[in-house]
C-alpha cells in the first residue's frame, strides 16, 4: 500500500513538500487522451467528525464509461493549512487508489500541480509518491493570474507565476462558460493535460472524472454516517 508520512507540524510540512518536488518529471508527454484508463480523484468532508472520504473513479478514456470505483473513509490527520492540503487529503486518496484492482492510468486531481504557491500542488504531490501520470484540474485559479482566454472551447491562455513564469493554462471546456486551471502533477506535459481535459469534458465544464469521483465521495461520505 501507497502511503505518506503525516508531518508534525507546517515546518515539516513544507520540508517535505522542498523534499519532493525535486522528483516531479516534466519531461514526459504522458499517455495519449482518448485512449486506456484514466482516474478521477476527490475528496469531501465532513468537519463535525473530523472525517475524510475519498473517492477513485476510473473511467475508459475512449468511451467515458465507468470501468471501476473505489472508496476510502479515514479521520483528517492534518490541520487546514492553505498550501498544504495534500497532508489532509493524501493518505484517504491513496487508500481509495490501493482499493482499485485496474490499474488508473493517468490520474486527474480535483485541485492543483505546479500552479501552487511552492510548485508542489496535490497532483504533483500524489504523483510523486505513486510514479502514476498526474494533472491538476481546479475551478478557481488560486494565487495566479491570467487574461482571459477565447470563448470558444479549447480557447486558453497561460496561468502566470508572480515572476511570469507559465504554471499552467485557464483553459475553456464548452463555449462561452468561465474556465478550468490545468496544471501538470507529474510524467505530463502541460499541452497533453489540456488534451485529456478537453477529451474528458465532452459537456460540461468539469471533467467527467471530477464530476463522477465529487458524486462518488460525497455519497461515501452520507453512508458513513
Amino acid at each position: 500500500m501507497t502511503s505518506v508520512k503525516t508531518p508534525a507540524d507546517e515546518a515539516e510540512a513544507r520540508a517535505i513538500q522542498d523534499e519532493l518536488r525535486h522528483h516531479v518529471v516534466l519531461g514526459e508527454s504522458g499517455p495519449p487522451p482518448g485512449r486506456g484508463l484514466v482516474t478521477g480523484v476527490d475528496v469531501a468532508y465532513d468537519d463535525a467528525r473530523d472525517l475524510v472520504a475519498a473517492a477513485a473513479v476510473v473511467l475508459d478514456a475512449a468511451t467515458l464509461e465507468v470501468v471501476e470505483e473505489a472508496t476510502a473513509v479515514g479521520h483528517v490527520s492534518f490541520p487546514y493549512v492553505p498550501g498544504l492540503l495534500a497532508f489532509r487529503e493524501l493518505p484517504t486518496v491513496l487508500a481509495a487508489l490501493d482499493a482499485l484492482t485496474a490499474g488508473p492510468g493517468l490520474v486527474v486531481c480535483d485541485g492543483y500541480g505546479l500552479a501552487h504557491p511552492r510548485g508542489f500542488g496535490l497532483a504533483c504531490h500524489l504523483g510523486v509518491v505513486t510514479g502514476l501520470p498526474s494533472i491538476g484540474v481546479a475551478k478557481n485559479p488560486f494565487t495566479f493570474t491570467h487574461d482571459e482566454p477565447g470563448a470558444r472551447r479549447g480557447d486558453s491562455c497561460a496561468l502566470l507565476a508572480a515572476d511570469g513564469t507559465e504554471v499552467g493554462r485557464a483553459l475553456r471546456t464548452q463555449d462561452a462558460t468561465k474556465p478550468v486551471y490545468v496544471s501538470v502533477g507529474h510524467k505530463v506535459s502541460l499541452d497533453n493535460a489540456c488534451a485529456h481535459v478537453l477529451a474528458l469534458s465532452p459537456r460540461f465544464r468539469i471533467p467527467e472524472t471530477t464530476r463522477r469521483a465529487d458524486s462518488l465521495c460525497r455519497r461515501a461520505l452520507r453512508e458513513a454516517s
